[in-house]
């Protein structure tokens, strides 16, 4: 996620706000340091409610809202979500991401620099990411009248009159060009391209989020203002409110941030995920030392009836880091790889799944037969007793401490809302976890990770030129 504007809550505070009964209001002329303190406590303590009342409803425009009260910051975190992520390109890869960078750029009567001076004004955070499936405009500011009015008419300003003015566009395109020209440089980021691609092939998750060159190349400002047009639309978007705002107010702020927006309607569906037909090796040659590893095929979905059974499985497997099997097994016993690691990437349909390392290149052969044997073990065996209730300790003792803070909680529910889950998934994650088996995780992995589909990625020296 790009940020443009940097969070100057510390520094508005010495203009705006002391502590009263618990409240917040202007004092000017008051020391601040004690103020200062309390709010920096406040900002990073744990979130105190183990789960959240999520509440859900449609604005007159059709824009589906989702609401947590919270109490004890005077601070609310806001997203408009949008499905107008790169998955909505078409064959113009790389528009759906520079359309979300050019929003802020210029909007209604202001510039660059007068949008950022407004947000700055009022100690307000403010950001604009795009993803494989979405574009998402996002707002943290204090709850204080004057500095929310502002923050918030200038995000819906951003939202519903961006002016894609010729220069910025100009200036952002040649910005992405020499980005995805430094990715020609990055093992890494080949080894990725070439692993959607030969996974996804002719389907929409298949390009980069940032785009390739060539199409890149040839995106026309008017290409953006059609992108924008059509999906950045009431009931194309959701927006989701965490903070000290009340529900009336909460009501409100949604209402306002898609008035100026056209209803407009959603777009169709993506097509299904193919799975591939037979296994695959490719390798990349690149002039480098260590040699890049992706093994995967597409995996799991954000409602997909096995994601319990597979994300538990796959923390065991290579989700856990330093006490996972892949880790063990390839670094720890043989010393092939400074790390192992895999992933579920669930997405509106099918993500990846992955598995990846970086080894020398003379050891790549080696490292991949371990990696492939060890993946084959633990579908044929699924994990033992311990390291399954080692897992479920591990992953729900952590549970709370992913959404401690507004800005992580909302970022959850507009998760939740995007996906349209159920709005308790956070009041029952941890029983979902509980309910996961050695024998539920064994027959989802057999299902959905067949070995004889695995598609592999290398990208290095081959051993070949390395000898030489």
């Amino acid at each position: 996620m790009r940020i443009r504007h940097l969070d100057r809550v510390s520094n508005s505070v010495t203009q705006h706000i002391k502590f009263k009964n618990n409240s917040l209001q202007t004092a000017p002329n008051k020391p601040m340091g004690i103020y200062l303190l309390g709010l920096v406590l406040l900002i990073f303590s744990p979130f105190t409610n183990a789960t959240a009342k999520i509440e859900h409803w449609q604005t007159p425009q059709g824009t589906r809202v989702y609401y947590v009260h919270t109490e004890g910051l005077p601070m609310v975190d806001i997203q408009v979500v949008f499905d107008a992520g790169s998955a909505r390109d078409g064959q113009q890869f790389g528009l759906a991401a520079l359309t979300a960078d050019l929003l802020d750029t210029g909007a209604g009567k202001w510039n660059a620099d007068e949008i950022a001076q407004r947000f700055e004004s009022v100690g307000a955070q403010f950001g604009a990411s795009s993803s494989i499936d979405t574009a998402t405009v996002s707002l943290r500011t204090l709850t204080d009248k004057p500095l929310f009015d502002k923050a918030l008419e200038t995000m819906q300003v951003i939202l519903a009159q961006p002016t894609f003015n010729e220069a910025d566009f100009k200036r952002e395109k040649n910005r992405t060009l020499a980005g995805l020209k430094q990715q020609e440089e990055s093992p890494a980021e080949l080894a990725s391209i070439a692993f959607y691609n030969v996974l996804y092939g002719k389907h929409p998750y298949a390009h980069p989020t940032s785009g390739v060159i060539k199409t890149v190349s040839g995106l026309k400002v008017a290409d953006l203002r059609h992108f924008y047009q059509k999906f950045y639309v009431a009931a194309n978007a959701i927006v989701v409110i965490v903070g000290d705002l009340s529900k009336p107010q909460a009501e409100q702020t949604a209402e306002k941030l898609v008035a100026g927006l056209p209803v407009g309607e959603k777009p169709e569906s993506l097509p299904d995920v193919a799975m591939p037909l037979n296994a695959t090796q490719q390798h990349i040659e690149f002039p480098s030392t260590q040699t890049h590893v992706l093994v995967g095929l597409p995996g799991t979905y954000r409602k997909d009836p096995d994601y319990f059974d597979l994300y538990v499985g796959n923390h065991i497997l290579g989700g856990s880091g330093l006490v996972s099997k892949l880790f063990d097994e390839i670094r720890e016993k043989r010393g092939l790889a400074y790390s192992a690691s895999s992933a579920f990437i669930p997405l509106l349909k099918p993500g990846p799944f992955l598995v990846s390392l970086q080894t020398r290149n003379d050891q790549t052969t080696q490292a991949l037969q371990v990696l492939n044997q060890t993946l084959a073990d633990f579908i044929a065996k699924g994990p033992t007793a311990t390291e399954l209730i080692a897992a479920k300790k591990n992953i729900t003792g952590g549970f709370a401490m992913r959404f401690d803070t507004n800005k992580k909680l909302a970022s959850y529910v507009a998760m939740i809302g995007f996906y349209d889950m159920p709005l308790d998934y956070l009041d029952t994650f941890q029983q979902k976890v509980d309910q996961v088996t050695i024998a539920s995780i064994t027959d989802a992995f057999k299902r959905r990770v067949n070995p004889q589909l695995l598609q592999t990625i290398t990208v290095g020296k081959s051993a070949e030129k390395s000898a030489k």
